[in-house]
């Protein structure tokens, strides 16, 4: 090859790095699994614990974690939501960019009055959302999760098993990222601080 061409190509070669044009720019890392283009969990249009219709719009600009489960869970939901709470602080200075969602997988016991008393435990600006009884096997299919209730030997009373991940939007609404359970604060807080760069 001529010089000349060599060093043009050369200077093609640099320019392209420079500008991320030849599909080398490296795809963010996270934590949690990345589900970008993701064709489920499209989005809710769900009352909250004050009665107030919300959807995913009304937190644009934010980092949005939703997360099923219910008031009486006696493990996995307060820690989850706990965890939320770590993420939140550990985002510092932009802890208001960040959007925590409960979606309670039994409505039928967490009305809008024991859905504020559990919110009120973790995180002021944080959202519970209830789905009416029959909204809520369209609503757990759209998010591919999965909630059966176990009765118990105490009569009227019953848990109910579910899955425990949550899903992360981004600021402009687009479902990014699957957090397991047990993913831990300090990493679910770095995934958050990517998505909001």
């Amino acid at each position: 090859m001529h010089y000349k061409s060599r060093l043009f190509w050369g200077y093609v070669w640099i320019l392209c790095m420079g500008l991320g044009l030849c599909g080398c720019s490296e795809k963010p890392k996270f934590a949690a699994v990345d589900v970008t283009g993701a064709d489920y969990a499209k989005g809710f249009e769900l009352k909250d614990q004050d009665g107030q219709v919300r959807t995913l719009a009304d937190f644009k600009g934010k980092v949005v974690v939703v997360f099923f489960g219910y008031t009486q869970c006696p493990d996995v939901c307060p820690t989850s939501m706990a965890d939320l709470v770590e993420v939140k602080k550990a985002l510092g200075a932009q802890s208001d960019k960040l959007q925590g969602v409960f979606v309670s997988i039994d409505p039928e016991r967490d009305t809008q009055e024991v859905l504020k008393a559990y919110m009120a435990n973790f995180d002021s600006s944080f959202v519970a959302l209830r789905p009416e009884p029959e909204q809520l096997a369209a609503l757990t299919k759209n998010y591919k999760v999965y909630a059966k209730k176990v009765p118990s030997t105490q009569p009227g009373f019953y848990t109910v098993d579910h899955s425990a991940g949550s899903y992360v939007y981004d600021p402009q609404g687009r479902l990014r990222l699957y957090a397991r359970y047990g993913i831990g604060a300090s990493a679910l807080a770095q995934d958050v601080m990517v998505l909001l760069k």
